[in-house]
């Protein structure tokens, strides 16, 4: 039986997480493989819907409950996530884990306790840093933007959590300043020995 992955894509805002996601799935499935494309967060579940309300300024949590949200959020896709990787799937996210991580140690939190209480979620086979400057971030979105978008100083923090997380075995950190395809193809690099 094929064995299950699970690949996480992090990096700020507009750095190219869902497109080399979709990439690589599409790229996956060319290989015959079952492949899944995750989201976080997930705004179609009730957390979910939770966290876009905060996010767009109709609800004013701390720091420390948005993180709960988001943890939450990710547990709700738990038992499914851990049933398609034994079943063989490769699972795919579009933010996972880290991002709470650095969200929320940029914010101030323990970055431990996050780490903590996301413990017992599946963990990534393979994360991937999409790289990119926060300012770089702010010219490829201009409109609509959250309130975390529109902070470049916390971005700078994110970022800076980030590249201190993509030290760590199972990281891979690539620069998403490039032409997509080009990132592309390092993505495949990094993950193809897994596959």
């Amino acid at each position: 039986m094929t064995h299950g992955l699970l690949i996480a894509f992090e990096g700020l805002d507009q750095s190219g997480k869902q497109t080399q996601a979709e990439l690589l799935r599409d790229r996956l499935i060319a290989t015959s493989r079952a492949v899944r494309l995750l989201s976080f967060p997930d705004y179609g579940t009730p957390i979910g819907e939770e966290i876009e309300r905060a996010l767009r300024g109709a609800r004013n949590y701390a720091p420390e409950v948005m993180q709960l949200l988001y943890v939450a959020n990710r547990y709700e896709w738990r038992t499914d996530i851990e049933r398609r990787r034994s079943d063989g799937e490769i699972l795919i996210c579009d933010r996972y884990l880290a991002s709470s991580v650095a969200y929320g140690e940029a914010q101030g939190l323990d970055p431990a306790w996050l780490l903590e209480i996301q413990r017992h979620l599946p963990q990534p086979d393979v994360t991937v840093l999409l790289d990119i400057a926060p300012e770089v971030s702010a010219k490829r979105k201009i409109a609509d933007r959250d309130r975390y978008e529109r902070d470049l100083a916390l971005l700078a923090r994110v970022r800076n959590s980030y590249l201190q997380l993509a030290e760590k075995d199972g990281w891979v950190r690539l620069s998403a300043d490039r032409d997509r395809l080009l990132v592309a193809t390092d993505v495949w690099a990094a993950v193809e020995r897994h596959v």
